[in-house]
């Protein structure tokens, strides 16, 4: 694959947080575009797309070999996002989960593969490392996850490297908690939340504080998916990155808010028994493929601001859309 050919890209959970700010990316890029996903968070997350001949939607449901297979028909690349993303959400039905991260990852590795797709991206998680004690969180270190989320993500890892082949290359990476604003908002994200209630309530509830995060923006996350489609094979194919910008304090986080939203925002601090702290190193990928974040915790407050100030987030409190347990909730879906 060459620096700038057109490829045709079947984003999985296309319609999701990150799908909603990478697929109108690629569109722009000039790659053709299948998304595959239920669309259980807004019918309209890609209408701003939906006049481009380059885009295709298949609605339907990942663990359906059937319809991953009509989704595939055409592709080159895969870049997998469809998941029960977090712990919390995964935890409302743990079977359900396992059979959309696992059973039907497995599916979509074959039929990929069957379907001729040379280059296969699959986000993880960074929480496959469990807590570590290391300041400096490299890919080298041993994966030690804590719960069925992170281990069903280590284990696809495991499988699809199993899967490489001459003609399917693999790359996989392991995200920070993503930030700032997309067409299909989450606001259960550590950033996000705290700008939410900044910007609504005019306070801020930190429990803790001194637990550390890792965040990236999700401009930033877009980019790295967009940009790997032209990366050399031999760059990337059996590869695993880390990808984050800084591992911020909760409490310097909630600072970071209230710089951007206004100094009479409130920040009370709780006391709680969960002090768990992740970090994570992402030197690797900018050593090896020159990769690194252009935008701070900083610019996602503002971006979120800025959409909160045109309108764009309506009932940012109550909507149930906002956020993964309340939709999946409302939905029946778990």
């Amino acid at each position: 694959m060459t620096a700038g050919r057109q490829h045709h890209v079947l984003v999985t959970g296309g319609a999701g947080y990150v799908g909603s700010q990478l697929v109108p990316k690629l569109l722009a890029a000039g790659h053709k575009v299948t998304v595959l996903d239920l669309y259980l968070f807004g019918e309209d997350v890609l209408a701003g797309s939906r006049n481009d001949p380059n885009l295709t939607e298949v609605r339907g449901d990942l663990r359906d070999r059937a319809t991953v297979e009509t989704a595939l028909k055409g592709c080159d690349t895969v870049i997998h996002l469809a998941c029960v993303s977090n712990d919390p959400s995964f935890d409302l039905n743990p079977e359900i989960g396992k059979e959309i991260n696992y059973d039907a990852f497995l599916i979509l590795v074959d039929a990929a593969k069957a379907a001729g797709v040379g280059r296969f991206v699959y986000a993880s998680s960074s929480s496959v490392y469990g807590i570590k004690e290391e300041a400096e969180v490299t890919e080298e270190l041993a994966l030690e996850p804590l719960t069925d989320y992170s281990k069903y993500k280590a284990l696809c890892e495991d499988f699809l490297l199993q899967r490489r082949s001459e003609d399917f290359a693999a790359l996989i990476i392991r995200p920070a908690t993503v930030c700032g604003y997309a067409p299909r908002l989450r606001l259960d994200l550590t950033v996000n939340i705290l700008t939410n209630h900044a910007i609504n309530n005019g306070k801020i509830t930190v429990f803790g504080g001194t637990q550390t995060r890792p965040n990236i923006h999700i401009e930033d996350m877009t980019d790295l998916y967009l940009q790997c489609l032209d990366w050399p094979r031999d760059s990337f194919d059996g590869h695993i990155f880390n990808v984050g910008y800084e591992n911020h304090r909760i409490i310097d986080i909630a600072d970071k808010v209230r710089g951007v939203i206004g100094s009479a925002v409130e920040v009370e601090t709780i006391p709680t028994d969960d002090l768990r702290s992740y970090r994570i190193s992402s030197e690797r990928i900018y050593r090896e493929l020159g990769f690194r974040p252009k935008h701070t915790i900083d610019d996602a407050v503002q971006s979120l601001l800025d959409a909160f100030s045109a309108g764009k987030v309506p009932n940012a409190m109550d909507d149930p859309k906002y956020f993964n347990i309340k939709q999946l909730q409302t939905l029946d879906f778990c």
